[in-house]
């Protein structure tokens, strides 16, 4: 398919959706989940239950994307459906750490499969020049990002799906599991530590939306969004369980269990060790992909926000391909700066925490748009409604509860980042631009 230079085309969209989606969180997840969960068939639901609510979440946002078709994500969404300043609010976030904290973790992540082959090659340096590579790279046009990202996600699902199957095959022998559950998994299920570990995967599956940040790019716009979003969620699914199907078969929970680079340990089991080698370089290239979406995706964002806002208004410089070069210079900047002084857990919970809440109150706004505004036209309607938008907001809000009592530093300090975005808001509110 031909890409216009004007617009993002329908598959370049898909696949910024499944690369912003793959990335960090299901090649480390599983070693935090361990320390607490020592069961098959609980951590298989974890996955299956994050799919699931991805799918819900999506066709949530495909209604609203669809209604409210302009480019910038929560940030639009929010200021329509309850007032400006939640939708400053959410922009705020996304403007500090929505897009930033996600890139971080993803090039730290990458960095550190590097570090695990090369040891002499140091993680924050290696972190600090992946950003700064691919931030330049869509600094050109459109076009030029576009084919980056496609040729850049088109090896990273194949990549995956070798390294599944490649380590079926080649390992000696399979770990000996209970994949039945059990009546002492209901436990587990309930349990505080369930709910945290729900947030790791909730994070891997961040990045469903994406492709409503850059609606107004894309060609056929909202007419193409529930097809983009459930098509990128559904791909996503189906590879997160095939992954962690795959890592409980090939390498014991105890191997596993508190290791961030999850990947590279499975692959010493199934290849040894000059095969974890290479899937360790293979992991640290298909991360590529995922911090190159999330400079895509985000500074999109940023950009109808510096359209909005005096305050912000040096958001909105396009270069002369239409690029928004300052959008994508600042993200890059805040990336380097968390890059550089945060820790990967730190940022992690405090990050998945902050843009779940995020999402709770937009998946919810279906219902407030829908009572609101009846008359609004919708070419899209949520099927089996409201049953996805209450499984999306009953369950996240259940896991934001327990992160709360669990990780309250975390959850304060995303909480103090929105009241900063609140009072950010009283104060320049009297210079929004009038469109």
């Amino acid at each position: 398919m031909a890409i216009s230079p004007g617009k993002f085309s329908r598959n370049t969209a898909i696949s910024i959706v499944i690369a912003n989606m793959v990335g960090t969180g299901v090649f480390t997840s599983l070693g935090f989940q361990l320390l607490d969960i020592q069961s098959a068939p609980v951590i298989i639901l974890l996955w299956v239950v994050g799919g699931v609510l991805s799918l819900c979440g999506a066709l949530c946002y495909a209604e609203l994307g669809a209604a409210l078709p302009r480019s910038g994500g929560e940030y639009n969404f929010l200021g329509q459906i309850y007032h400006p300043a939640a939708g400053f609010v959410s922009g705020w976030v996304s403007t500090t750490i929505g897009f930033a904290a996600p890139t971080a973790l993803a090039a730290i992540t990458s960095a550190t499969y590097l570090n695990a082959v090369f040891e002499d090659i140091p993680v924050v340096g290696a972190a600090v020049a992946l950003v700064l590579l691919v931030g330049m790279i869509h600094l050109g046009s459109r076009a030029g990002s576009a084919r980056f990202q496609l040729l850049f996600t088109g090896i990273k699902v194949l990549l995956i799906l070798i390294f599944i199957f490649a380590a079926w095959w080649h390992v000696d022998q399979l770990q000996v599991l209970r994949w039945v559950p059990e009546s002492a998994d209901l436990a587990l299920v309930t349990s505080g530590a369930f709910a945290i570990a729900l947030i790791y995967v909730n994070y891997a599956y961040t990045g469903w939306n994406a492709a409503t940040y850059l609606v107004g790019e894309v060609e056929g716009g909202a007419r193409h969004l529930p097809q983009i979003l459930l098509i990128g969620s559904g791909v996503v699914m189906a590879l997160y369980v095939l992954l962690h199907l795959m890592f409980l078969s090939v390498a014991p929970m105890a191997a596993v269990a508190g290791k961030l680079e999850v990947g590279y340990v499975v692959a010493g089991f199934a290849f040894g060790d000059g095969g974890s080698n290479l899937v360790g370089l293979m992991l640290a290239l298909l991360l590529v992909s995922t911090v190159s979406a999330m400079v895509i995706a985000g500074p999109r964002a940023l950009q109808v926000i510096g359209q909005d806002f005096h305050a912000l208004r040096f958001l909105a410089y396009e270069n002369r391909h239409g690029v928004p070069a300052s959008a994508i210079a600042f993200q890059t900047a805040v990336t380097l700066a968390l890059v550089i002084t945060s820790t990967f857990d730190t940022i992690l919970v405090f990050a998945s925490f902050t843009l779940a809440l995020n999402t709770l109150l937009t998946v919810a706004g279906v219902w407030v748009l829908r009572r609101n505004q009846p008359d609004l036209s919708r070419p899209f309607k949520v099927p089996c409604y409201p049953w996805p938008m209450v499984i999306y907001v009953a369950i996240t809000l259940w896991t934001l509860v327990f992160v709360v009592y669990e990780r309250p530093v975390e959850a304060l300090v995303g909480g103090g980042l929105i009241v900063a975005g609140w009072l950010f808001y009283q104060a320049t509110r009297d210079r929004v631009i009038e469109h």
